[in-house]
């Protein structure tokens, strides 16, 4: 039997040579080029709520590199051990069904969507000449890898804004997004001749069996190294963003966990294959459905206090940061005097140039305390964000219906009427 750790070690080296290959490094830094332009619009729309300049997008990409790695490394054992091969997984028409469903609604640029219409097609019409079990798998795998993301670090650098909650009040609350670049390393099936660093195992190995003719233990595999991307679309009202990303991850590993097992039960029977297909995309819907709901449903988080105005963000490493003030925090007193809402605070430190000292009741401990404030430098502001007015008519549409997906709803409005 092929040794476990020889197939780990072939892993990693592969993972790692990846990077000195010249073709396989310019499609890294491309996706990575494209991922840093999605931060620097993040943090753009950060910035304007605290009227500064935006920070450097730096740390954000090299942090989501890091972690992106980390996912990549630990997908690709997942890949190779499960027996997940490139040339069966559908990979290549995977992406222009994704494509195609995102012009109706921006969220179906996932693989959850096209791989089970995919599979849906392969087991209704013949077409395309994909191997459900192994399309059914790579959708799972990449949200198993996604989860694991969203649990460590989808909540950093979460965006505030102004959103429409339930009833069609407006509430504060924050945008989740993250991107990660993904280099990941599969299996390629070689029907004959040799290859560098082949893999070839009886016994157990490989969990998914490849469609290819022959007996599946006397193929050799080859290990290539391919680059995926990663994003996460979330937000958080009714809890912390930490608190909603880890609810998300645990939705999502359930999802992924539960897909990858009917992915290789599919490989029994078509009525099997069917049940992973449409548990691919409805299953995901699920998963969006009942975030959406615990959050839009629970107990708005960031809305105005009883006493005092709450903080629904605080610029990192401002003077409000640095003196100890969190987001959700409620401020009830500067210098002794009580703070009333939103334009009370702002009044009260409007042209203040000496230090203030702030009476404010801490989110996380649920204790009332002290910190005294610093006055900010030239041109520079204090670094806080109120939740919204009740009267605020100004929020965010978070609207996610492509192009396509509005002219159905225009032709679907006109037969109505």
């Amino acid at each position: 039997m092929f040794p476990f750790l020889q197939i780990i070690q072939l892993i990693l080296q592969s993972f790692l040579g990846a990077f000195l290959d010249p073709q396989f490094l310019a499609v890294f830094l491309v996706v990575l080029v494209l991922i840093a332009v999605q931060y620097r619009r993040m943090e753009k729309a950060r910035e304007s709520f605290f009227g500064r300049v935006p920070r450097r997008i730096y740390p954000n990409v090299l942090a989501a590199t890091g972690f992106g790695l980390l996912g990549g490394l630990a997908g690709s054992v997942l890949m190779v051990l499960i027996g997940l091969t490139i040339s069966e997984s559908g990979l290549i028409y995977l992406w222009p069904v994704a494509i195609l469903l995102m012009l109706i609604n921006m969220r179906f640029l996932c693989f959850a969507y096209a791989g089970g219409v995919l599979a849906l097609a392969n087991l209704m019409l013949g077409f395309p000449d994909i191997n459900i079990p192994q399309t059914m798998a790579l959708v799972a795998l990449l949200h198993m890898v996604e989860s694991f993301l969203i649990l460590v670090s989808g909540h950093l650098g979460a965006v505030p804004a102004y959103l429409k909650g339930h009833g069609g009040k407006v509430i504060g609350g924050f945008t989740l997004q993250k991107f990660w670049p993904i280099p990941i390393v599969v299996l390629a099936v070689m029907t004959g001749g040799m290859v560098e660093n082949g893999i070839n195992m009886p016994g157990w190995w490989p969990l998914l069996k490849p469609g290819v003719p022959g007996n599946p233990q006397d193929l050799i595999y080859a290990l290539l190294p391919v680059v995926a991307g990663l994003g996460y679309g979330d937000i958080a009202t009714a809890r912390s963003p930490q608190e909603k990303s880890r609810l998300t991850a645990i939705f999502l590993g359930a999802y992924s966990i539960i897909l990858l097992v009917l992915a290789v039960l599919a490989q029994q029977s078509e009525v099997l294959a069917l049940v992973a297909a449409l548990f691919s995309f409805l299953g995901h819907e699920a998963v969006i459905y009942a975030g959406r709901r615990i959050e839009i449903r629970g107990t708005p988080l960031y809305v105005p206090p009883e006493r005092g105005t709450r903080l629904l963000d605080v610029q990192p490493e401002g003077p409000a940061w640095r003196a100890g003030l969190r987001s959700g925090d409620d401020i009830l007193a500067l210098n002794g005097e009580t703070v009333i809402g939103r334009d009370g605070l702002n009044q009260r430190l409007s042209g203040l140039a000496w230090p203030v000292v702030v009476d404010y009741l801490s989110h996380a401990t649920g204790k009332r305390r002290k910190t005294t404030l610093q006055p900010p430098g030239p041109g520079l502001n204090w670094g806080l964000l109120s939740v919204p007015e009740e009267d605020e008519d100004q929020y965010v549409e978070l609207l996610t219906t492509g192009p396509l997906g509005r002219w159905l709803q225009q032709w679907w409005g006109k037969i109505r009427s």
